[in-house]
């Protein structure tokens, strides 16, 4: 227990994913209660029996996050049970196959390859999907900020965490729409630290480098079933020569959340990589 998040409010979306449920957890070990946001009831409910299971006290919204109607809903709700946020981590995003490119990079015979459902290149990925992956790792966190900080606004302040990426230092191969959306990350970030920060509300991220997860393992390996080449180049790139695991954000997340930690700290990105940003692959 902390008395400083002891009986405040956090709001935690994709609160069903890996990293997510362990700041979650996190965030109610230390006396917070936690609202849990994300589009899979049944995920949810795993990262709130860990949570009882414990003693804190949490409740479980089903919300598309991209929703604004249903974000504004579940705010009142939350706002009635548990009080107001005062805490924000913006956790839902991902990304999808469909836009994810079978090359690195563009080959000659590609246009001729157009309409194969096996290959998909940049000029026939699906615009749809595109536009998904545009969506939830964007708009999926001004959303819940417009709604939850209103809510920190007028309760006099709060805090707000971000989620972006590696891909938004340098983007990464094959991934195209997700490195744009995790680019336009920090600068919403950014923007949003000096527009709120009257409001005494402040607002960073944090950038993950390569944890293992479900969707990690099936584009990456793990070291105990084998690497994929992808994932092998991703250890080649990482000093500490593994991937991150959930617990490695907390002490993180705790410093940004913490007004006594990182009162001055505001609309910065802080990378949690295990070194992939310092090795250039030279």
């Amino acid at each position: 227990m902390d008395l400083f998040f002891k009986n405040k409010v956090a709001v935690v979306t994709g609160a069903g994913g890996t990293l997510c449920s362990e700041i979650a957890v996190f965030l109610a070990k230390k006396g917070a209660k936690v609202a849990l946001l994300g589009r899979t009831r049944e995920k949810l409910k795993i990262t709130a029996d860990r949570i009882s299971k414990d003693g804190g006290v949490c409740m479980i919204e089903r919300c598309d996050v991209t929703d604004e109607a249903c974000v504004a809903e579940s705010a009142e709700r939350i706002k009635e049970q548990l009080g107001p946020c005062s805490f924000l981590v913006n956790g839902a995003g991902g990304n999808n196959g469909k836009v994810m490119t079978t090359n690195k990079s563009y080959v000659p015979n590609e246009l001729e390859m157009d309409n194969e459902a096996d290959f998909k290149g940049f000029f026939n990925i699906d615009i749809n999907a595109f536009e998904d992956v545009l969506k939830v790792n964007t708009l999926g966190s001004v959303i819940p900020s417009r709604i939850f900080g209103r809510q920190m606004a007028e309760d006099g302040g709060g805090s707000i965490i971000n989620f972006a990426s590696m891909n938004s230092y340098c983007p990464l191969t094959k991934v195209p729409a997700y490195a744009m959306s995790k680019c336009a990350v920090v600068g919403l970030t950014k923007w949003l630290a000096a527009y709120l920060a009257p409001a005494n509300i402040r607002v960073n991220a944090i950038a993950p480098g390569f944890f293992a997860n479900e969707r990690s393992e099936k584009f990456l390996g793990t070291p105990e079933t084998g690497l994929s080449p992808r994932g092998q180049s991703v250890i080649d790139h990482t000093p500490m020569e593994r991937f991150g695991k959930g617990e490695d954000l907390l002490g993180t997340a705790e410093w940004l959340l913490d007004d006594r930690k990182s009162a001055f700290v505001s609309g910065i990105t802080v990378p949690v990589d295990g070194g992939f940003l310092t090795r250039s692959g030279v």
